[in-house]
């Protein structure tokens, strides 16, 4: 672009030439160096506008049009690539030089010093406001670029959490079931008793739903769409959930009231896994033991209870375990809430309130 301005002026310069036919055999030097400085002049452009200047001052008479247009497109590449407050002392030289051109024109012609003053600062000043406005909007571009940049790390840590959340609740829940079935085996074992079949039967199953939620959730690592046919989760396999706790020992109580809300997916699936969280937290640290689980629809959403009559471990602590982080996220997500703590008599209850978000 440089050498198409450079070679725009030359020829601008050679048809004034041939048309005024001014005095003087020194112009042609003169606009081969102006040339050269045009075409250098986005790296050296207070040395063109000096240049322009210096000119200006030698050649008091039959000063040439395509002189005052070189030091125009002088002027304005000094404000727009030496803009003052972003380009140190370089900046202010490029003022001096403006003002110093003026003076030069107005010495060229004493009769115009509007005229002078114009078409040095005018083309100076319409370099800064671009230089300025270049810079506005590579400013506004970058904090555009970092806040697409941010969301992106958002939304990638966004699904971290939400696959970790998933791998602990539902692998958690299968392989805490096998730990406590399969103890159950080794105590039968080393008391010289028959080991129950169906009891086996519940430790491959818990294996096997273990494995393939890995696979599902590896799948979704890698982006496979495999583990987006597997059959969603929901309150409507409560019943599955409770059979396999109560396999492995606990003694629990469903109680439903209410007809059913069709929840939105995603919020099914967070009502099944704090119920599963919670199941398994009192397999965990209360062993075999009595349990109530109350889901009950009401006006402003779903009430989910867990509650068990304690055992011989201690009570998980209220505010901490990745566990009861992962429920509470759960609740909050949907804008609902989650209570956990021990009970006064003895045991642990949860509750959570989903809002009933129906499905449109």
């Amino acid at each position: 672009m440089d050498l198409g301005v450079a070679g725009g002026l030359v020829a601008f310069a050679l048809a004034e030439e041939a048309v005024v036919r001014m005095p003087g055999g020194w112009w042609p030097v003169a606009l081969a160096v102006v040339a050269v400085l045009v075409a250098l002049r986005r790296t050296i452009p207070l040395v063109a506008l000096a240049a322009s200047c210096v000119q200006a001052n030698l050649v008091q008479v039959d000063y040439r049009l395509w002189q005052l247009a070189a030091m125009i497109i002088a002027a304005y590449t000094v404000g727009r690539e030496r803009p003052i407050g972003r380009s140190g002392w370089q900046g202010y030289a490029g003022l001096g030089l403006t003002l110093a051109t003026a003076v030069t024109l107005w010495r060229v012609a004493p009769e115009d010093p509007m005229g002078a003053l114009f078409f040095s600062v005018s083309p100076w000043v319409l370099g800064v406001a671009f230089a300025y406005q270049h810079r506005q909007s590579a400013d506004a571009a970058a904090a555009r670029a970092a806040i697409r940049e941010q969301r992106v790390r958002e939304a990638v840590m966004e699904e971290r959490v939400r696959i970790a959340r998933e791998l602990h609740d539902m692998v958690a829940h299968s392989v805490t079931v096998m730990v406590i079935q399969a103890g159950v085996v080794r105590r039968r074992l080393d008391a010289g008793l028959d080991v129950d079949g169906e009891l086996l039967r519940s430790i491959e199953s818990s294996g096997r739903d273990a494995v393939g939620e890995l696979r599902r959730t590896l799948g979704l690592l890698r982006g496979d769409d495999g583990g987006a046919t597997a059959a969603p989760v929901g309150l409507d396999r409560l019943d599955e959930l409770i059979a396999q706790v109560r396999e492995a020992g606990l003694t629990v109580t469903v109680k439903r009231e209410g007809p059913p809300v069709a929840l939105l997916p995603a919020a099914d699936l967070s009502a099944y896994r704090i119920v599963q969280e919670a199941l398994t937290n009192v397999l965990k640290h209360a062993g075999p033991t009595r349990v109530t689980v109350e889901v009950r629809y009401a006006a402003d959403g779903v009430h989910l209870h867990v509650r068990d009559r304690g055992g011989t471990a201690p009570a998980p602590v209220a505010s901490g375990g990745q566990g009861l982080i992962g429920m509470r996220e759960r609740a909050a997500l949907f804008g609902g809430e989650l209570t956990a703590g021990p009970q006064p008599g003895g045991g642990y209850a949860v509750h959570a309130r989903l809002p009933a978000l129906v499905a449109a």
